[in-house]
């Protein structure tokens, strides 16, 4: 199988306007967030955010596969003590542009750094909102499954009878038939909340992913051989976490100072290189 890594210099409303509709299984990205770190990476008046985001995800929708998924990692911000509508704003506005806002998954941080407000306690957590562009999408639940533990022995422990039926409601129990028959089961289905600590440290970033972040969306949604797009890709980490597990991926960076270090991290047989006014240079592995 050849596998490439795709990374790109330039602004995002330039570099997705040169890739071909339908050619991407999943995006999952954190762009700047409201205003915030402007001197490390950029950012944008919360004010500002839907109009300057709103043609990027624009673009998303045309290259995104009809089975494939978004994943927008955002935060809210906080202005003059009250907490900003910018995301919920962006949510409905994507709406608008054809968008299904399928789920909302919660990254607990474990390892948040203490500190006090006037008015609230420190965030320790973050919003990864998933899209699609129908109700029918690629997903492998299969592949995130996690251990049983001591749940069955406790809260399942004593089970009536209706809950060793088939729950025939609309609203259906999420169990698929009755809850007893995940008595004997070693696995089971996460729930979206993902608990995982932040690694921003070790990457000469201010706002990296965790690999396992990434990590844990591409097991879900894609297989090998299937393409992963960040279109903020900062310090690389989502195109590292998809070379790793045998997917394509599409990364752009706008910053020549990252660009640079992902070329110098990223496994060069399997790199292919755009900058402007510079031929491509292709190596594939094969």
């Amino acid at each position: 199988m050849k596998i490439k890594t795709d990374i790109r210099l330039g602004d995002s409303n330039d570099i997705l306007k040169e890739l071909p509709e339908n050619c991407v299984d999943l995006i999952i990205t954190s762009p700047p967030y409201a205003d915030q770190r402007k001197s490390t990476y950029g950012g944008i008046h919360p004010d500002e955010y839907v109009e300057w985001f709103l043609p990027i995800s624009r673009e998303l929708h045309r290259i995104l596969k009809p089975t494939g998924t978004f994943i927008l990692n955002i935060k809210e911000k906080v202005v003059n003590g009250e907490r900003s509508t910018y995301v919920m704003e962006l949510i409905l506005e994507m709406r608008k542009q054809g968008w299904f806002w399928t789920e909302e998954f919660i990254w607990h941080k474990k390892n948040s750094y203490p500190g006090k407000w006037p008015n609230r306690f420190r965030d320790a957590w973050e919003r990864l909102l998933q899209f699609n562009k129908s109700k029918k999408f690629n997903m492998y639940q299969e592949e995130v499954m996690v251990p049983m533990g001591d749940w069955a022995k406790s809260r399942l422990k004593n089970l009536s009878d209706t809950d060793k039926r088939r729950d025939e409601s609309k609203v259906d129990s999420g169990f698929g038939k009755n809850i007893s028959n995940w008595l004997n089961r070693d696995k089971a289905y996460p729930t979206n909340v993902i608990h995982l600590s932040t690694e921003c440290g070790n990457k000469n970033h201010s706002a990296a992913f965790p690999e396992a972040l990434p990590e844990w969306f591409i097991k879900l949604f894609t297989l090998e051989g299937d393409t992963v797009l960040d279109p903020f890709t900062g310090s690389g980490t989502t195109n590292f976490v998809a070379q790793r597990m045998c997917r394509n991926s599409i990364g752009i960076e706008k910053y020549i100072e990252y660009y640079e270090k992902i070329k110098e991290n990223i496994d060069p047989v399997k790199l292919v290189l755009f900058e402007p006014q510079i031929n491509y240079e292709t190596i594939e592995s094969k």
